[in-house]
């Protein structure tokens, strides 16, 4: 290189390095890592992009990047306790919320009355979906005991989608035999032998269905069922939404050990907190789960069908009693998987 080039390029690096450490050249941006459930992917593409624009607004033109992790929840929330450094977490299950405290202390143990609601900006239930015309007449949770019926859904060991579909079923045989253990027994264990795979996660379970044609219901979140619907085809699949179903918070929270090392606190904090704004409950709805806002409700009239909602405290206990109970080594949930392959 020529002496002249030389001297410009130390003149060019001497410049850069000043503007550098004055602030002046920096093109830097605060980024967030969501740490999410599996099928949430899209929801959260629609509601990045105009919180990221506020967040500009409001910070004198800050830029804000949001970035994405997605897996089953349980997964999602082993991988922070191993590691990763999300600053906020969106699960569908307080379980996987409440474990980055009990095994990690990477947040208060009164993390859920830190925001509305416990903490669930939105909710859901389960629904099936069903092949066009529903040829097998799938209606009731019974319906899906019926030896005719094959059954997809997540495996409830890693999957919240999991859990919650479990134990929808259960507390609506719980209702519907008025507690009589025998009989909710029975039909338990003929749901789980109709199972005909138990995917890691809700997004693989769509793939079995849809992609590769396995079994006559989807089990899944009411959202997420819409939502494959609309996207494979509203020509080709029926979305069942029962009588008597089961209420699925989704809580959220900030990583305050996480935010603190990061130096996020700030933007974590207003971008869950955005999420109950009636912009965000707007798009939410439109990705066809419920909210707590009314008139984004009302403006979704007769976009969810009526069904009597059950609270899984109500019918089960505190979680960690139900994780005990049903999803551990050797609880119920392994039981009636050993009676479906006697």
């Amino acid at each position: 290189m020529k002496k002249r080039g030389i001297k410009k390029a130390i003149q060019q690096g001497a410049l850069a390095a000043v503007l550098l450490a004055s602030g002046v050249a920096s093109v830097s941006a605060t980024e967030l890592l969501n740490s999410s459930y599996d099928v949430a992917r899209e929801l959260f593409a629609a509601l990045n992009p105009p919180f990221e624009q506020q967040w500009a607004t409001q910070n004198a033109g800050d830029k804000l990047v949001i970035k994405q992790s997605h897996a089953g929840s349980s997964k999602q929330a082993l991988a922070i306790l191993q590691g990763l450094k999300a600053d906020v977490v969106t699960y569908n299950q307080v379980t996987d919320v409440q474990v980055l405290h009990d095994r990690g202390n990477l947040i208060p143990a009164d993390w859920q009355t830190r925001l509305p609601n416990n903490s669930s900006p939105f909710y859901s239930t389960m629904a099936f979906l069903v092949r066009k015309d529903n040829p097998k007449h799938i209606h009731t949770w019974e319906d899906l005991t019926r030896d005719d019926v094959k059954l997809v859904f997540p495996n409830p060991k890693t999957s919240g989608n999991g859990r919650y579909t479990y134990l929808a079923a259960l507390g609506a045989f719980n209702i519907q035999d008025g507690n009589d253990q025998a009989k909710t027994q029975q039909l338990m264990g003929r749901f789980i032998k109709n199972v005909a795979v138990f995917d890691v996660g809700g997004r693989g379970a769509t793939t079995t269905f849809v992609e590769r044609g396995i079994g006559d219901v989807l089990i899944s979140f009411e959202s997420e069922v819409n939502n494959i619907r609309k996207e494979y085809g509203s020509d080709k699949y029926e979305v069942i939404v029962p009588p008597v179903d089961i209420l699925a918070e989704f809580p959220v929270a900030w990583v305050d050990k996480n935010v603190e090392k990061n130096g996020t606190e700030k933007a974590a904090k207003a971008y869950l907190n955005y999420l109950w704004s009636p912009q965000a409950q707007k798009i939410i709805t439109s990705f066809n789960y419920r909210v707590y806002d009314k008139q984004a409700m009302a403006a979704a009239a007769g976009q969810f069908p009526t069904t009597k909602l059950f609270k899984v405290e109500d019918q089960f206990g505190s979680w960690p009693q139900v994780m005990q109970t049903h999803f551990s080594s050797g609880g119920l949930l392994d039981k009636l998987i050993e009676q479906g392959h006697q």
